[in-house]
Parts: C-alpha cells; structure tokens; sequence
C-alpha cells in the first residue's frame, strides 16, 4: 500500500467511526471541505478494495514474459517455465500490444485498470425489481423494511429479494445507474453522504423533576416488553416555538401523535390526559419520558389516569430509544424548520396510520398496527 492509499485507508475507517469531516481533515492538517470531496465520489460509501484474483497474472510473471520474448523464446517455453496454460500467455500478449510492444509494468497497470470495471448491480440488471423498490421508497419505506419485505413475500426466491446494503449503494453510488438520485429524499434522513451508524448527535439536559420516579424502578415485564401497555414518549419541536407529542407503545412500536399548543407542563399533561382516555387501561399502564420540564406536573397525570410515569436519567434519551428511533422516523413527515402548529390531530392521526403501516425489521416485518390490534383484540 503506498502511501495516498494508506491516506485514504485512514479516512475511511475514521469516517466509519463516526468522526467529523473536521475531525478527519486535521489528522492532515486540510481544509474538511477536500475530505467532503473524496467521500462524495461514492456517497460516502468506501469502495470496495481491489483484489488480484489468484488465477491472475503476477507482475514477476509479466516480467518473465517480457524477458522471454526479449530472448526469443517460444509462447509455449515462457507458459511451460511459469507452469501456466500455453492460451493465457498468448492471450496476455495480444491484449497488451503484441510480442514487439509488450512491456510488464503497462500490462500489469492495464490490469488494475480493467479490475476497476464495475460488477453490474442487481437492481440495474432487474429493473422489475428496481421499480419495485423505487416505489417503496417513495412510500417513505426505509432500505431494511424493504429488503426485510421483500424475504417476507418471496421466501426463497433471491431473485425477487435485495439487500438493503444494496439498495443503499444504488441510490448513493449513481454510478451503478439503478435508482435515481432523487429517490434519496424520501430516506429518512436525506443526506447527501451516506454516514456511520457510529455517528451521533449531542443531547441537552433539560433540568430536574421534582418526585421523578427513576427507569431504574421500572419493573422487568416494561424492560423486556414482555407485555403490551407500556409506553415512550417525547415532544418533537419545530419552528415558531411549535411542539407535538409523540406515543410509541414499547412490544408493538405502535405510535401515536397528539397535537399540543404549548410546551408549559399545564397545556402538555392535559393534552396526554385528554388522548390516554382513549385508549383501554389494559393498554396503557406505564409512560417513560426524558427528563423535560413540560413534564414536570406529571403527578396531576397519573392522578387523571391512573399510568405511572417514569423518567430517563439525567443527559441519557437513550433510555427510551424506541421513542428517540421514532422520533427519527417522524421527521421524514416533519422535518426541523417546520410549523407543527399548522398541522390538525386529523392530520397528525394520518401520519401516525402511514408509519405504523409501515412493515418493521424488529417485528419481523409485520406492522405496528397488525400487532397492536392482537393486542386491542385480546383485551375485548
């Protein structure tokens, strides 16, 4: 490995690590923006490292083949004396000038060149199933939910199913010309640059709550999601000081949206008052949430409803992750900069339906709502 390739071999590992472009342009002291530039050839995505295929031609080889044809010898006296077929070294000569024009290191060069030849991708050699997954994406279904899909009603047919690596690749590598580059706004996050799953976002600590029952009391049953009922939640936030309520239900990720008018705990806690109503008690026993003051009357909640309320420990949202991954998946439907105001429960309960139509790694690839409604039957 030279040493641009050792270079580069850095960038990409530190790039999967979740490191910054800063970060990774001052490990060579340039501007991040010659970084962004590598990586935006293939989308982020590393490319796939050359390999010499054991059957190839060795550069010591060219060069006995070229020292054989400098003294005359016979095509089948230079295979006989690398122990190679008599064709392949007829075939090397003519495909790289001819016995006067043969030099070793321009046919190994040659060689690495043709390498680069991309493989033809599936989706580009399928385009039935390429319009398949086009469309499911458009759909606001995620690369995984539709691979997942794709084994899930074609069991065993691999013609009929693809990767998500795969589909991932087609949309960011535009160079393998299967699915159209605007297809990356309906992705989850629209990003230019694919980026690592190591790469996370700082979170603020929102302040106290007074008589905050901690996570770690909750009990087992919540933790494993051995049980239906118990449930996440969050306020997602947009432009003009506008906010909503976000429900995920922790066994069938069955999500609801509550339209709220403020983020005061008063206007909060009687929205979710008001929307947990609706719902049998069976079904919602339990609410965990971050530690944000908009919850801070959550005695007055549990009260009215008779749901306990436990709270994330202090600057860790992770705890309740399947509301944060949610939350991810909502702003797809409402990215930041966006008025929520302006949008009616009619509207927040139509978003919620297509998410929760939505098949899910996790569940196996049934939907939230086909497994939220087992549970509804169950309890009538």
């Amino acid at each position: 490995m030279d040493g641009l390739d050792a270079y580069k071999a850095l960038m990409w590992e530190r790039w999967r690590k979740g490191d910054s472009l800063q970060q990774i342009a001052q490990l060579f002291d340039r501007n991040h923006s010659s970084i962004q530039r590598i990586l935006a050839e293939t989308g982020g995505i590393q490319p796939t490292p050359r390999h010499r295929s054991r059957l190839a031609l060795t550069l010591a080889e060219r060069e006995e083949i070229s020292r054989g044809l400098v003294a005359g010898r016979s095509i089948r006296a230079i295979a006989a004396l690398l122990k190679r077929a008599p064709s392949s070294i007829s075939r090397e000569i003519r495909r790289n000038g001819g016995p006067g024009n043969y030099r070793a290191n321009q046919a190994e060069q040659a060689a690495w060149e043709r390498a680069r030849r991309p493989k033809l991708c599936k989706l580009a050699a399928n385009r039935g199933l390429a319009e398949l997954v086009a469309s499911k994406l458009q759909m606001q279904w995620s690369p995984e939910q539709i691979a997942g899909w794709l084994r899930y009603v074609h069991p065993g047919a691999r013609d009929n199913q693809v990767s998500h690596e795969t589909i991932y690749r087609s949309l960011y590598i535009q160079a393998r010309g299967a699915l159209k580059k605007e297809l990356l706004a309906y992705l989850r996050r629209a990003r230019a640059m694919r980026r690592s799953r190591h790469h996370t976002q700082k979170t603020d600590n929102h302040g106290r709550i007074i008589d905050a029952v901690s996570i770690s009391e909750r009990p087992a049953a919540v933790e494993d999601r051995a049980v239906p009922g118990h449930w996440e939640g969050d306020l997602l936030c947009g432009s003009a000081n506008s906010q909503i309520a976000t429900l995920v239900e922790r066994q069938t990720r069955y999500v609801m949206l509550v339209k709220v008018k403020g983020k005061d705990t008063e206007t909060v806690v009687s929205a979710l008052i008001g929307h947990a109503r609706k719902l049998p008690q069976e079904l919602y026993q339990s609410l965990t949430w971050d530690r944000g003051k908009e919850m801070a009357g959550h005695k007055r909640f549990t009260l009215a409803t008779d749901i306990k309320v436990y709270f994330c420990d202090p600057q860790n949202p992770w705890q309740r992750g399947t509301n944060e991954n949610t939350n991810g998946l909502l702003r797809q439907y409402f990215p930041k900069g966006v008025d929520l105001s302006a949008y009616s429960q009619a509207e927040l309960d139509k978003v919620a339906r297509q998410l929760n139509e939505r098949p899910r790694k996790t569940l196996n690839y049934e939907t939230p709502a086909q497994r939220f409604q087992q549970c509804v039957a169950s309890t009538g």
